[in-house]
């Protein structure tokens, strides 16, 4: 089967709909997709029976609303489509009814207390714009879901919302443009997604990797990314194999893999799509990591999504490449050919800008995990502190305009800047800074603060608020100027002058720009999820995201609570994980070899009292002291862990594991991965890290 047949065979999309609907359905089906009109149920049930038999002639026998509760992961519950016939068989049935809402269970989801225990109910509702697709057996019908009482319990509808609110706003702008014929304005995504492979033998012979997804011990190996050799190489036989297969699994469901090669660390890799609508690119980023792991099951391997599984090389991101654009094809963030297309692309550039000054807390925030905390600012990752890089011609652009001076492009003719004559430019012409968290990159902005397990939604959610937001401020200003063209000049001259601290194309690695940034400048470092979580409630942000329907202040609520106990549970399974493996493993490994080590020493004097064993001595003594040193931490982590349950609420909770669990953690590991570099490695109980990261060959 070519790649061309393969692709989107277990999908029922656009090509499907065509074939298998009549005209009038198919047509009320695409205006619901493409326009966001009413669903009638008549069509629902038309595109029910159409779904169920195009899935009976893949093989399929259930169907599942599968949906993104707040546990970061997807849910599905799976029904046959059988009903019993009179004559005591079977019918293959599924009505619109069942299409449009399922009912899974509600209390055993994180609810932020929205829903009690005894509260179960929740409902599904089929997302039309995402197609259904077949995962083995089983119809899977993209959903959103919700509480009995019609809070949002998941990702997919602040996402949803969060793209309305955008399309809403950046209509209005488009139409004092004179843009009368564009009805629809959606973001896309492009989601890169980082990942390390280790073998299932490996993978097996660690339990802090299969209970956390990381390693919470090990000593650095001799040898890690330092020679820069992994980055771009050759790819290896067997990772050639999964990748390949890999490939084959996504096209088949109708996701964009396009780019594929070896990242910076060893055993770490990157595979890349091509960017399509926010949602759908959502859903495939979810099912895209549920994939990669279960072909690395396939081929004796383990796909590692964690964000930093190994410490001392590089951990894993996923770049977030966002853009705004017409139903008719045209990138609001392109800055295009004429004065009059780049006085549109300032304006929607500077609407970006001031976004993410404004709500550089909330990028923040979406980006917040237990996990994602060891990488920021790690000097493999941008910094905790959110920045924008523009390159040096945009930027030279907008001092221009600040400062009312003719812009002169470098190497070009002096060009005039006026309110109807602004200045063109070309795409791409500076350098890709990849220190920085928010990057323009020709046609759109590469967000790299994400971790590789997150999803996606929330930052788009935070994003697409943050510019909708910034465009309504416009759309209000101009739509009651007297003079659109001189309030549109003002309006991008005041955006820059206020906003410009948030610009920096400098080296995000380099300490001293931390410095610049929060004395010089006033922008946030919230290093930790505990540090920025509980600032989702503040004032400015309950007020935008409730102000354009994202969120209820309810649901706001729910979802910080959700998030700080995820950072607590978190932690404290890694803690209580180091605390087992030390007294369990570690701490018998290095007396067992220092007692080891005191033999040898007794059966040398035995034969030659003069030998003074000054070689097993001094092990005897190092290994003595930090057998005693792994016992103590092991102890004070396990009592610093207990001492949680006193905190008076979640928020205290959090702060005590940034202050007192995780610098015990730390303590622990140093002396156990001490204890490492100088026992034999028959008495070490678990795999290296050379064995780990050098494990696939």
């Amino acid at each position: 089967m070519t790649v061309a047949n393969m692709f989107g065979s277990k999908v029922f999309d656009d090509r499907v709909m065509k074939a298998k609907l009549p005209a009038k359905i198919y047509n009320s089906l695409k205006k619901t997709i493409d326009e966001g009109a009413n669903l009638d149920i008549s069509v629902a049930n038309a595109v029910a029976s159409a779904m169920k038999d195009w899935a009976m002639e893949q093989g399929a026998t259930h169907y599942t609303h599968w949906f993104q509760p707040l546990t970061g992961i997807t849910a599905e519950k799976h029904d046959s489509f059988i009903t019993p016939s009179p004559d005591g068989g079977v019918i293959m049935e599924f009505s619109g009814k069942e299409l449009i809402k399922g009912e899974p269970d509600a209390s055993s989801f994180p609810s932020g207390g929205i829903r009690a225990t005894f509260e179960a109910r929740g409902y599904t509702a089929w997302d039309p714009t995402s197609y259904a697709f077949i995962k083995g057996k089983t119809l899977c019908i993209p959903t959103a879901f919700c509480s009995y009482g019609g809070e949002a319990l998941d990702k997919k509808t602040p996402l949803l919302r969060s793209m309305e609110a955008l399309n809403t706003q950046a209509l209005r702008i488009l139409r004092l443009f004179g843009n009368d014929t564009v009805k629809c304005v959606k973001t896309s995504v492009g989601p890169e997604q980082e990942y390390f492979l280790i073998t299932k033998e490996m993978y097996d012979a660690r339990p802090d990797i299969r209970l956390t997804g990381r390693t919470l011990f090990g000593a650095k190996s001799p040898k890690g990314q330092e020679m820069d050799d992994h980055y771009f190489g050759v790819i290896k036989p067997k990772v050639a194999e999964y990748m390949e297969d890999l490939n084959e699994e996504l096209w088949k469901l109708g996701i964009l893999a396009k780019t594929e090669h070896n990242e910076v660390a060893p055993a770490q890799h990157e595979l890349a799509p091509i960017y399509t609508t926010t949602n759908i690119a959502t859903d495939h980023n979810q099912l895209t990591m549920e994939i990669m792991q279960k072909v690395a099951a396939k081929h004796g391997l383990v796909c590692l999504l964690h964000e930093k599984p190994f410490a001392g090389v590089n951990g894993s991101g996923k770049h977030n490449n966002w853009s705004i654009s017409t139903d008719n094809g045209v990138n609001l963030l392109s800055p295009g050919e004429t004065p009059y297309e780049n006085a549109q692309f300032l304006l929607f550039l500077c609407a970006v800008i001031k976004a993410v000054d404004d709500y550089q807390d909330l990028l923040r925030i979406s980006v917040a995990t237990a996990g994602n905390d060891h990488r920021l600012g790690a000097n493999e990752a941008p910094p905790a502190v959110v920045s924008i890089f523009l390159g040096d011609e945009l930027e030279g652009i907008l001092q221009a305009i600040e400062t009312d001076t003719p812009y002169i492009a470098a190497g070009k003719t002096k060009m005039k800047l006026g309110v109807n004559v602004l200045p063109r430019f070309t795409k791409d012409t500076t350098d890709r800074n990849r220190t920085s968290p928010f990057a323009f990159t020709g046609n759109k902005f590469e967000f790299r603060m994400l971790g590789s397990s997150n999803s996606i939604a929330c930052a788009n959610i935070m994003l697409n608020a943050a510019v909708a937001e910034s465009l309504k401020i416009y759309a209000d200003r101009l739509e009651g100027a007297e003079d659109f063209e001189t309030a549109l000049h003002e309006m991008i001259k005041k955006t820059i002058k206020d906003h410009k601290r948030i610009i920096f194309n400098g080296n995000g690695y380099d300490d001293s720009w931390i410095k610049e940034a929060t004395q010089n400048r006033g922008l946030l470092n919230y290093r930790t999820t505990a540090d920025c979580m509980p600032h989702l409630l503040d004032k400015k942000n309950v007020d935008m995201l409730t102000g354009h329907k994202i969120f209820s202040e309810r649901e706001l609520q729910s979802r910080e609570e959700i998030m700080l106990e995820n950072y607590c549970k978190t932690v404290v399974i890694e803690a209580n994980t180091m605390v087992d493996m030390a007294k369990c493993y570690y701490a018998p490994a290095v007396e067992k070899y220092a007692a080891y080590m005191a033999q040898n020493a007794v059966a040398k004097k035995t034969l030659d009292p003069s030998v003074p064993c000054e070689y097993e001595t001094s092990v005897v003594k190092r290994l003595s002291v930090l057998c005693d040193r792994i016992a103590k931490c092991a102890d004070a982590l396990q009592a610093v862990v207990l001492q949680l349950g006193d905190a008076e609420n979640i928020d205290s909770e959090a702060y005590m594991i940034r202050d007192t669990v995780l610098v015990k953690m730390a303590e622990l590991r140093a002396a156990v991965d001490e204890a490492e570099t100088i026992t034999a490695k028959e008495f070490w109980p678990f795999p290296s890290y050379a064995d780990l990261l050098f494990s696939v060959r």
